[in-house]
């Protein structure tokens, strides 16, 4: 009899240590999915602060990047083919595009000018880095082994990853030479009043004094005024 009242309180002991296990196993599934559910808040928040650095139309450039890729891709299959590439992209356009196309190239608006020499300056870089026709192949090898974001000009390493190849530099010699060749052969086209009054020796001066009257005139104004007249003091 005592035996037998012995073993109950053990039988009733077993399933409550099991009942306590499954607690500790729900709550360490609990807390892993907590982790998880961090883990990828984390992740998610540094993605966006990612995408809040990037430039206002990041997408539009990539997208057009790779639409440019296409377009070469698809003229280097034309010329292995003996192919005329815009003829075979002219069979693929209908009218109506080809109508849309003609419509935007009318209503393009006029060059605006520029109102100081930092815009001037700004039109010619965004310019030139339209101009630019960079390896897509090279950036997609170099945005897998660092990041995208690691290989963009808005890091803190750019320019500390790969060397940079023969051919790049030979391409950014070339634009650089081109741009030196553009400069020199530029002449902007003055006007000359042959009545005004001789007051330089040589070209260099006159734009000298140009330059002084631009910015001195009105202080001087009365003494040069009173010098005409002789009844300067």
């Amino acid at each position: 009899m005592s035996e037998a009242a012995a073993a109950a309180p053990a039988s009733e002991a077993a399933p409550a240590l099991s009942k306590a296990e499954q607690m500790k196993e729900k709550l360490a599934k609990l807390k892993a999915r907590r982790e998880e559910a961090r883990k990828k808040n984390s992740e998610e928040t540094a993605e966006e602060e990612r995408r809040s650095k990037r430039p206002a139309n990041f997408e539009a450039r990539r997208a057009r990047a790779e639409w440019e890729e296409s377009v070469e891709k698809a003229k280097k299959e034309a010329k292995a083919a003996g192919l005329d590439y815009e003829r075979e992209k002219a069979k693929k356009t209908t009218a109506l595009q080809a109508d849309r196309k003609e419509r935007q190239k009318r209503k393009k608006n006029e060059d605006p000018g520029f109102a100081d020499f930092a815009q001037a300056q700004h039109r010619q870089y965004e310019r030139l880095t339209k101009q630019l026709k960079p390896d897509m192949a090279e950036y997609k090898k170099s945005a897998n082994e660092w990041g995208e974001d690691e290989v963009s000009a808005d890091t803190l390493a750019y320019g500390q990853h790969d060397a940079v190849s023969k051919a790049g530099l030979d391409r950014m010699a070339k634009d650089l030479e081109a741009q030196i060749e553009k400069r020199s052969k530029f002449s902007r086209r003055r006007a000359h009043h042959h009545d005004a009054d001789i007051s330089y020796i040589n070209e260099r001066n006159m734009q000298f004094n140009k330059k002084l009257d631009r910015y001195y005139s009105k202080y001087t104004q009365e003494i040069r005024e009173n010098l005409e007249r002789g009844t300067a003091i």
